[in-house]
């Protein structure tokens, strides 16, 4: 587990940041969790299993930078 960043271009407005905040929250309870919405980029603490997972699950298309 360490530092991952995630580029999803989907991602394209404020609803979009709040709903993969809120499924990478439910799945890492207690993580940092960063958005870049300009970037379309989320940088997430914790198994990235887990969040690239949380992510797909919520509608999106995460591809793992780091």
């Amino acid at each position: 587990m360490g530092k991952t960043i995630f580029k999803i271009e989907d991602m394209t407005c404020g609803h979009c940041e709040k709903t993969v905040v809120k499924a990478l929250a439910e799945v890492l309870p207690g993580s940092a969790v960063t958005i870049d919405l300009a970037a379309r980029k989320a940088f997430v603490e914790g198994d990235a299993v887990l969040a690239e997972q949380a992510i797909r699950e919520a509608g999106y298309t995460p591809v793992r930078e780091i």
